[in-house]
């Protein structure tokens, strides 16, 4: 298999998937996985690594905690580094949150004040990332649930400054701004509109869920992708042009192939747009 070929679109690598997803050649196919679960090394990363030798891989990180504050711990980027040198990935993502306070790692990606103060450090700390890891990263637009305080920059407006000030790209996650649009009550197609085409270098689609109340949407990826957020996705195709488009699915795994079937509905889309990039 030519792993040189252009990323269509790609899912998330399950290892109740694996034989499926090491033997599927279908075109323009590729993986994302967490490099969190691989970079002690052993079985999986052996695993892994055969998967790497036939199917281009992406690694979507959850752990750096780039707005913290505080800089990225050095040997979880050494241990990145390594893992990167071994499986080569086509892609390196991470989310625009925090995740650590004073050693403490906590089991969500949290938001914060998009302040003046926060854009020079997480620019410091991308910097500080991408030096390390030899290559440029991108962020992934982050979900909301409540309104925080203490913005000084529009969200779009943060996103494009750090790009201009880091030369990183972005990962525009379109469940994400559903999900967010609902929760704060915003436009989700005029954010699409004006999100920076010429930064995206990766998009996510993933279902979500209600919250007990029925209140808020919550980005669980435990569910098929909604048609709102597919309506999305095709309007934002249609401005940018296609990019490499991952399914995400953690929960209510379901069975491989009805996973190949959302991502031909993705990759029909990319296809219809023109040549991938």
């Amino acid at each position: 298999m030519n792993r040189n070929l252009p990323l269509g679109a790609g899912l998330g690598l399950k290892a109740e998937h694996y034989a499926q997803a090491l033997a599927c050649n279908a075109e323009g196919l590729w993986y994302e996985v967490h490099p969190e679960n691989y970079m002690v090394g052993g079985p999986r990363l052996a695993w892994l690594q055969r998967m790497a030798e036939r199917h281009p891989l992406s690694l979507h990180g959850v752990a750096l905690s780039l707005a913290a504050d505080a800089e990225p711990d050095a040997a979880h980027l050494r241990r990145l580094r390594t893992l990167i040198d071994q499986v080569k990935p086509a892609l390196v993502s991470e989310h625009l949150a925090w995740s650590t306070w004073r050693g403490q790692y906590h089991p969500d990606l949290l938001p914060f004040p998009r302040s003046r103060e926060a854009l020079t450090r997480i620019s410091d700390n991308i910097l500080r990332t991408q030096e390390a890891l030899g290559r440029s990263i991108a962020l992934e637009n982050p979900s909301h649930y409540l309104q925080v305080q203490g913005h000084d920059w529009d969200e779009i407006d943060f996103l494009d400054e750090l790009v201009r000030r880091t030369g990183c790209t972005l990962l525009l996650d379109v469940n994400n701004v559903h999900v967010s649009a609902h929760n704060l009550g915003f436009d989700a197609a005029a954010y699409l509109d004006r999100f920076p085409a010429q930064a995206i270098s990766e998009v996510h689609l993933a279902g979500h869920s209600h919250d007990t109340q029925g209140a808020l949407l919550i980005d669980s990826h435990d569910a098929a992708i909604a048609e709102p957020v597919w309506a999305l996705f095709r309007r934002l195709i249609a401005r940018i042009g296609p990019r490499p488009t991952l399914i995400e699915r953690d929960g209510n795994l379901p069975a491989f192939d009805d996973l190949l079937g959302e991502r031909g509905i993705a990759q029909t889309t990319l296809t219809s747009a023109g040549a991938l990039p």
